[in-house]
């Protein structure tokens, strides 16, 4: 491994009603090498009153780095919206600022994989130097490692990679077994995220429910994650980051600081066992 993949707190772990200090506080304190941000809580930062010196600011005093910007969706329409067109743009400034080489994409319309290839392929030339890393979830129109695959390949861009998901991977039925990635170059994964899930998924209709709410620290539900994180090393992936994206209502509630420190510390007890390369040297 050519270096130590930051370990991130994904946007989404700490909700989007902190303020902008207080996601880097909870984060740094938690332990977390870097933040991810989405557009959403990088324009709720500017709203705040921040400007983007004083963002930098705030990490700087913390010591702290983003390390992952999401989420362009919406990117496989013939005709995208204004606000599409702008977050879009939004974001590779944000890569810009931060020096944050790859985006968080996905897709929830469901289209052949050769009119979402093509998409890809004219939004991967519009990121110019930026990665643009295609998550699969299994209530999208990208469901599994399959179509994800089948999608980054057909674009044939050096920068259309793939995002994988503790959670999405397991609720799309596929096994934590590394045959799935066979034919998959390893550097063709940019990043990973990794949570945990409940024996019993929700029902399909509302499966987005449940990984927009009901997402479990890394470790705490069936265990998932050690299974995940050992095929993601056995193929050699390099991450770019490690994300632990832990979307939780209930976790949440107990607050920023509690749930920085509740998934970090459980995602080190995974790591501990299943990757201890990547730890945080203390």
């Amino acid at each position: 491994m050519e270096k130590r993949p930051p370990i991130t707190v994904s946007s989404w772990t700490l909700g989007d009603q902190c303020k902008f200090e207080e996601r880097v506080k909870a984060a740094k304190e938690a332990g977390y090498d870097g933040i991810g941000l989405r557009a959403e809580t990088y324009v709720d930062a500017l709203n705040e009153g921040l400007f983007d010196s004083d963002i930098l600011a705030i990490l700087k005093k913390y010591d702290m780095k983003v390390t992952e910007v999401e989420y362009i969706t919406l990117w496989a329409e013939n005709n995208r919206s204004y606000e599409q067109k702008y977050k879009e743009q939004l974001c590779f400034h944000m890569c810009g600022l931060f020096n944050v080489n790859h985006i968080n994409i996905g897709l929830m319309e469901d289209y052949s994989v050769e009119h979402t290839a093509q998409k890809l392929k004219e939004l991967c030339q519009r990121a110019g130097e930026y990665v643009i890393g295609v998550e699969p979830m299994p209530y999208s129109g990208i469901p599994d490692i399959k179509k994800g695959w089948a999608v980054v390949d057909g674009a044939g861009c050096d920068n259309a990679k793939l995002i994988l998901d503790t959670w999405h991977w397991v609720r799309a039925n596929q096994e934590n077994d590394v045959e799935l990635l066979e034919g998959i170059p390893a550097e063709k994964i940019v990043s990973i995220q990794i949570n945990d899930v409940y024996e019993r998924p929700y029902a399909k209709s509302i499966l987005r429910d449940e990984s927009m709410h009901d997402r479990l620290a890394p470790g705490t539900g069936i265990n998932a994650t050690e299974g995940f994180v050992k095929m993601i090393k056995e193929k050699g992936i390099n991450p770019a980051v490690i994300g632990v994206e832990v979307i939780s209502d209930a976790i949440l509630a107990k607050g920023v600081a509690e749930a920085a420190k509740h998934t970090f510390d459980n995602t080190m007890k995974v790591l501990d066992k299943a990757w201890p390369e990547v730890m945080p040297q203390s």
